[in-house]
């Protein structure tokens, strides 16, 4: 996309750093925050911080993209808060493939009703890891999300055969066996997951993924659960609650960088929709994590693009919103 935009001052020292802070709530994976901005004038660059990449876990850095790209699509929403339409240059250099993006305000354009439920949504948004809430999804909604998926340049499918689900949990079952047996995976999972009381504001905090009750519970997932990643402490994941209202995976037409990207942005914009509904997802990454799994899905399930993403919707009560780094520490001067 060409960049143009309307003539304006440049943008403040306190809009850039509101605009970072908001990008800064995305999803990532292990709450890692693998993104970097440099604002020059009216032009924020996106960068992807390699140092927070997990190379055993992610080598090829596809879900450290997914992540960038999340961050992509709230610096976008942040600039409609600001009144301006996003204009948007995925990875504008060749010769530079850190630069993910460069984002700049365009036209002036009123934010919607919607734009405002969905920053309204931003803190409580979150990464859903224990037992769903019972109680119905709004109709409509998960029709809205596809829509979201396939504004993005992506696809939202549903799994809802049961011989599909069934085919899938087996084969999530047996990438989480295989990844709990790798000690390189193991010893880089524990440096980003943080013990109880941590002053981090990175990684996973122990209260997203440990049980309230005391004693160790099936590790055996539930017929209607994909098995949640156990951070290293197997039987702690909370059980029981009411069935997930959606199993599905988010698909891109490709697997290139670009398409990362959109996977991102379009991941994002339906976890703040359906946050907006109080409904929240569960994100499995590890069956894509090994490469023959990730295409064992793929063709078992017939998906005409690349799986990205799998996830699990339901309601739930809020839970507190996992810890960022200060802005400041994510902007390049």
């Amino acid at each position: 996309m060409e960049m143009t935009t309307t003539a304006r001052l440049p943008l403040t020292h306190g809009e850039i750093g509101y605009l970072v802070a908001i990008a800064s709530r995305a999803p990532s994976l292990h709450n890692s925050q693998p993104w970097r901005f440099r604002a020059h004038g009216n032009v924020i660059e996106l960068r992807a911080d390699r140092d927070r990449n997990l190379r055993i876990t992610d080598p090829g850095g596809r879900e450290m993209l997914i992540g960038c790209g999340a961050a992509l699509y709230g610096l976008r929403l942040g600039l409609r808060k600001l009144g301006y339409r996003p204009v948007v240059e995925m990875l504008p250099d060749r010769a530079e493939p850190g630069l993910l993006a460069r984002v700049q305000p365009g036209d002036r354009v009123p934010i919607t009703v919607h734009e405002r439920d969905l920053l309204m949504a931003v803190p409580h948004r979150h990464t859903h890891r224990g037992p769903f809430a019972p109680g119905r999804i709004p109709a409509g909604l998960l029709a809205g999300l596809s829509r979201d998926a396939t504004a993005e340049g992506a696809s939202l499918i549903l799994i809802d055969q049961p011989g599909q689900f069934r085919m899938l949990a087996e084969l999530a079952v047996a990438a989480s066996h295989d990844q709990q047996a790798n000690r390189a995976i193991g010893a880089e999972l524990r440096r980003w997951t943080r013990p109880p009381g941590s002053p981090a504001r990175d990684g996973v905090p122990a209260w997203a993924w440990a049980a309230p009750a005391a004693g160790r519970q099936d590790e055996r997932p539930r017929h209607d659960r994909l098995p949640q990643r156990d951070f290293g402490a197997p039987g702690l994941l909370p059980s029981g609650g009411s069935a997930p209202a959606a199993t599905a995976v988010l698909t891109t037409p490709g697997d290139t960088p670009a398409d990362a990207l959109r996977a991102g942005q379009a991941l994002h914009r339906m976890l703040l929709h359906a946050a907006t509904r109080w409904v929240f997802a569960s994100l499995h990454t590890q069956p894509l994590e090994l490469p023959p799994v990730r295409m064992e899905i793929r063709v078992r399930l017939a998906l005409d693009g690349v799986p990205q993403m799998l996830m699990q919707l339901g309601r739930a009560d809020t839970a507190a919103a996992t810890a960022r780094r200060p802005a400041d520490e994510f902007i390049e001067r």
